[in-house]
């Protein structure tokens, strides 16, 4: 994979991975790809949403933290949004830019919401992608199973491209640095 890349986990609060599809499955997948960035120095980056009042991720209640099998280390930044899209309102762009990062590695949740928006609008401004495949996750729907949903944007994610970006979906275990 090429240099210049960032690690970008987002939302994988404790209350969002309480509703959602294969947990386990997903923050082990999670844990192969931060364990293989942190020991190649590659940055990473968390998302936090911040929900509103009741909500379960809602500031300071405890299931809005990030969970503590993936928690931030000392010196990983933090950004907390209030949208689906990772950079609208945040201090991602800025991060992303001062370490001269070109290529993000994207995981986390929820797969139809930010994650598929992030992974476009990063595309949109100007960086390559990696989704990794079997790292994202969602809630089951009424008309769709999270795993139809997660296959789904799987599939119509892998070869996304603005410009001259684009966007490639692998599994956990293909990913690199």
């Amino acid at each position: 994979m090429q240099k210049k890349t960032a690690f970008v986990i987002i939302d994988m609060q404790i209350g969002l991975l309480a509703e959602c599809a294969q947990e386990r499955e997903t923050l082990d997948h999670i844990n192969i790809v931060l364990s293989r960035a942190r020991d190649n120095n590659i940055p990473v980056i968390y998302v936090q949403h911040d929900g509103p009042k009741g909500d379960s991720l809602e500031p300071g209640t405890p299931t809005w933290p990030i969970h503590p099998e993936i928690a931030p280390r000392s010196g990983e930044p933090v950004i907390r949004k209030e949208s689906p899209d990772a950079f609208f309102e945040t201090t991602l762009q800025q991060e992303l830019e001062a370490r001269g990062i070109q290529h993000l590695v994207v995981a986390g949740g929820q797969t139809e919401f930010c994650v598929d928006t992030s992974v476009r609008r990063a595309a949109s401004c100007g960086y390559d992608v990696t989704l990794v495949a079997d790292a994202h996750t969602t809630i089951d729907r009424e008309r769709w199973p999270a795993a139809q949903i997660i296959a789904l944007h799987n599939e119509t994610l892998d070869g996304f491209w603005a410009g001259e970006r684009r966007v490639r979906v692998k599994p956990a275990t293909e990913i690199t640095f």
